[in-house]
């Protein structure tokens, strides 16, 4: 679906650098997750927030980074993956897959990224869906949002036979993914590339496969 809408597919290292892990996506380095309970290190660390320390990447998002080292505006670019988090019980794994997607042009705006997941909900879990934005914080978006889906096995929470739906706990809606305008800061990192923040718009949003 995505590729119909224009985006193209990129992919990255999975071991990769503390700079594009976190640094270029705007991540401080007193955030939790450059925590090694919340990342695995590759040996030897000899300073955890250095740029160059060497670790399995948390997210798919330094492919973005990578990806506009690459080429200038206008992007449109999906980057799925694998990741790693030293996560483990019965709804988390250490490893598992996300896909994300990044657009940059002129005149992007939050419409614009309500428009391409309402189309790839609609794809996915039919043409009925509707989708609903929630405000939240990501360090790289700015503004951020938590994205919603309708539920696709009920009416107002409530199933055919009467019952609350199982799915989605009566709540009509599930969370699905994490969104926003990309934080004019991340565009810093790649100014060179020709993403001058003040020139150029974009969204970002990730979802985990599983």
């Amino acid at each position: 679906m995505f590729i119909g809408l224009g985006f193209s597919v990129a992919e990255g290292p999975e071991v990769e650098t503390a700079y594009y892990n976190f640094d270029a996506l705007n991540t401080p380095v007193t955030h939790p997750s450059r925590l090694t309970t919340d990342t695995f290190y590759v040996e030897p660390v000899r300073d955890l927030f250095a740029p160059e320390t060497v670790l399995l990447r948390v997210h798919t998002s330094p492919v973005q980074i990578r990806a506009m080292e690459q080429q200038p505006p206008p992007l449109y670019s999906l980057m799925p993956g694998r990741v790693y988090r030293p996560d483990s019980d019965a709804t988390h794994t250490p490893q598992f897959h996300q896909m994300e997607g990044l657009a940059v042009d002129t005149d992007i705006t939050l419409a614009d990224l309500q428009g391409t997941l309402l189309a790839w909900a609609r794809a996915t879990f039919g043409e009925e869906r509707r989708v609903r934005m929630r405000p939240h914080f990501f360090p790289f978006t700015e503004p951020s949002v938590e994205v919603d889906v309708s539920c696709f096995n009920c009416i107002h929470g409530i199933t055919a036979d009467g019952e609350r739906c199982p799915i989605c706990k009566g709540e009509s809606w599930l969370e699905i993914l994490g969104a926003g305008m990309v934080d004019p800061n991340v565009f810093e990192h790649v100014r060179q590339y020709g993403y001058d923040p003040e020139q150029v718009q974009g969204f970002a949003f990730g979802m985990g496969i599983e």
